[in-house]
């Protein structure tokens, strides 16, 4: 059974800066695609960036591009997110998924097939 836990969400003011991990254990986890999503209050999940097994190619929702960055390492099995010139509308609960169904995300099912973790909560201050 894979496991994922996420940590590094804390109060930032606008424009500073955050990195967000997640390790995840559990049979063949490298695999996997692995990704973040969000959701803020009020609103529903969505996408933030998602990265290949291999981490070669990665894609960013359009709000994200250009002041995030995510990351994997499979030789510990973690993810990372850097966000820098953070936005107050980047306050939401973030979520580290592992894609245990092979090509579901490109296909478009973003939420079907996933393993989530906890949850850590970011927000932005004014």
């Amino acid at each position: 059974q894979i496991q994922v836990a996420e940590s590094g969400g804390e109060l930032v003011q606008a424009g500073g800066s955050l990195r967000l991990s997640c390790t995840a254990s559990g049979p063949n986890v490298d695999v996997y695609g692995m990704g973040w999503f969000r959701q803020a209050p009020g609103k529903g999940r969505e996408a933030v960036s998602c990265i290949t097994w291999s981490g070669v190619k990665s894609t960013y929702a359009a709000s994200t591009e250009g002041r995030f960055t995510i990351s994997r390492n499979n030789m510990d099995y973690s993810l990372h997110l850097q966000m820098n010139n953070l936005k107050p509308e980047d306050t939401a609960m973030y979520y580290c998924a592992v894609e245990t169904r092979r090509g579901s995300w490109s296909s478009g099912e973003l939420y079907e097939h996933n393993i989530w973790g906890q949850g850590t909560q970011v927000t932005v201050s004014t």
